[in-house]
């Protein structure tokens, strides 16, 4: 009866780690719309979006401009590295706050170091840390 409960015992305590364990190692969701988890700025409708495809290819919306990325992930590292602004999508209508959140979300994705996912989130982390979810419509 003992070995019974013994073994009962081990085998939740597996299950348990590998549900756990699992979760922790959930794979980066490439070529998925990834939104920037902030509420949006004032005039503007648009949230901060990023995409990163297998290859490295990525696209950044921010809120006044989109641009071009090359990411390179190896293991929970990552590494970005924007182009320069391609055009100012707002038609001329963001302000100097709006830009200067422009600036500072590019400067987050600049020092991001690592990731990491937690089902629908998506966190980038370095200097400042940037959380994203999935856009799964």
């Amino acid at each position: 009866m003992l070995y019974w409960r013994s073994a009962c015992a081990l085998a939740l305590l597996f299950l348990a780690a590998t549900m756990f364990g699992a979760r922790s190692g959930e794979p980066f969701p490439f070529g998925t719309e990834l939104m920037l988890d902030v509420p949006p700025l004032h005039g503007i409708k648009r949230i901060p979006m990023m995409e990163i495809e297998e290859d490295g290819a990525a696209s950044i919306d921010l809120w006044c401009t989109s641009l071009r990325a090359q990411a390179t992930l190896d293991g929970d590292s990552i590494t970005i590295v924007p182009s320069e602004a391609q055009n100012d999508t707002s038609g001329g209508q963001c302000e100097a706050d709006q830009q200067a959140s422009d600036a500072e979300i590019l400067s987050a994705l600049r020092g991001a170091t690592n990731w990491r996912r937690a089902g629908e989130v998506v966190e980038l982390s370095g200097p400042a840390t940037l959380r994203f979810r999935l856009m799964t419509n």
